[in-house]
């Protein structure tokens, strides 16, 4: 499938290059040139523009940080939604509110094109070695005809429903799930230093009972402390837990631990640490018993 890929960041990066790995043509524009440019020398076209690069695409994948950064994209002057040709598919893999989602599909639907969602679960690391979960809704024959470029970007792919928003609450929720048991090692952990054991230990135990990846990595990187560089900000981190709110405003169905999880994340963002790896949001435990 001949894509374009807007958006080069720490996940796009990774997802485009692994595209071209699969032998899609992947053309891809970036607002700043180096992180593009360094994607030519694996055999991608560089766009100029927006326009250039949307061009005659089957499908174009944008992958931005946020609501703001997708409609600027999507309905200023030149952009993607005028850009793109009639029967071409927008893919939308950022994670963005419910209510933008039923907005993009309506206003694809206007101009004779597709839009599915395909929000997608994993760090950097995973996006380079193509083992993200993708996460899609869409019509039916949509969501086929994009079955090569998710298999190119991940190792499994669920289909939440035939609705786009569909996905984007169940990324909503799933970046939930992930704060929940962040917020929790950092509590546990801050009790367990008080207690004089060490948190290391604690995590062996807790591998050891779940045996998830998500709970190692991250556990490992609240017992280390190690939340520079940041795999994913903080500030993203409050984005999406606030947009989850949102969600289930939308649904009549009360998060009131997301609700605890927003606060926590405000009081970090309020301590700096906005730039941070969102799982420094345990500093906040830390602080509130002492440590």
């Amino acid at each position: 499938m001949d894509v374009a890929f807007i958006g080069l960041g720490k996940m796009g990066s990774g997802m485009a290059r692994n595209l071209l790995r699969a032998g899609h043509p992947v053309t891809v524009f970036n607002r700043t040139r180096s992180k593009a440019d360094a994607l030519a020398a694996e055999g991608a076209r560089v766009a100029d523009s927006l326009a250039d690069a949307i061009g005659d695409c089957e499908a174009v994948v944008t992958m931005l940080a946020d609501d703001d950064a997708v409609e600027q994209t999507l309905f200023s002057d030149g952009g993607l939604a005028s850009a793109l040709k009639p029967g071409a598919i927008h893919i939308g893999s950022s994670t963005i509110s419910t209510k933008l989602a039923r907005r993009l599909a309506i206003e694809h639907d206007k101009r004779g094109q597709s839009y599915v969602s395909a929000p997608v679960f994993g760090r950097p690391d995973a996006a380079e070695a193509k083992k993200l979960l993708v996460v899609t809704s869409g019509p039916s024959e949509i969501v086929h005809r994009c079955q090569a470029v998710f298999e190119a970007i991940g190792r499994q792919t669920f289909v939440a429903g035939t609705e786009p928003w569909q996905a984007n609450a169940a990324k909503l929720c799933g970046n939930f799930m992930i704060a929940s048991m962040i917020e929790s090692f950092g509590e546990a952990f801050a009790t367990l230093r008080k207690a004089n054991v060490d948190p290391h230990l604690f995590l062996e135990v807790m591998n050891a009972l779940f045996a998830s990846p998500v709970y190692a990595n991250y556990g490992r990187i609240i017992a280390d402390e190690k939340f520079e560089p940041a795999g994913f900000a903080l500030k993203l981190g409050l984005k999406d837990i606030r947009l989850a709110l949102e969600t289930a405003q939308e649904c009549l169905a009360p998060m009131p631990v997301a609700s605890l999880i927003r606060d926590h994340l405000l009081s970090a963002m309020a301590l700096g640490e906005g730039e941070s790896d969102w799982s420094s949001v345990a500093r906040v435990a830390a602080r509130n018993a002492g440590l």
